[in-house]
């Protein structure tokens, strides 16, 4: 039985990537105070933690640009097909697993919206993450022929 998924699924994943993008900034600064944590690190550990923060909110939008504009693309069973949906669904995983397994122990402002934020938010991750390990056992069955 071949695993069918449709795009319309596989887009509104890739809208919800880019969300998550741009909502980054918004989260970081609006919920968590980041940049007031950030300012207590040494000069060059303040810098390093922008950049990564950078990578993530860039790998979010690049891999929800790349879903959005190579949705066929993504399922089609070649080898590239696998790699990449293989790295999204890692990346996403990875994701959900340390949000669940570390962010517990800390406490988010108490406002309504931000507690509906992190629900939806982490439905979204769930749902990323699922997507992707679909697409990528599906690619690896078809260039397999399994």
């Amino acid at each position: 039985m071949k695993l069918m998924i449709p795009n319309w699924l596989i887009i509104l994943g890739g809208c919800g990537m880019i969300f998550t993008a741009l909502i980054y900034p918004y989260i970081r600064h609006r919920v968590f105070d980041w940049y007031s944590d950030i300012k207590k690190l040494k000069p060059l550990n303040q810098e390093i933690a922008k950049t990564y923060g950078r990578y993530i909110q860039g790998l979010n939008f690049s891999f929800g640009l790349i879903t959005i504009l190579f949705t066929s693309d993504l399922k089609n069973n070649t080898g590239l097909a696998v790699a990449l949906t293989g790295l999204i669904a890692a990346y996403w995983t990875g994701k959900v697993i340390t949000q669940f397994a570390y962010y517990p122990m800390y406490e988010i402002p108490e406002k309504t919206i931000f507690k509906v934020g992190e629900v939806l938010m982490n439905v979204m991750f769930i749902v990323f993450s699922v997507i992707f390990i679909a697409l990528f056992i599906s690619n690896l069955k078809g260039f397999y022929a399994l």
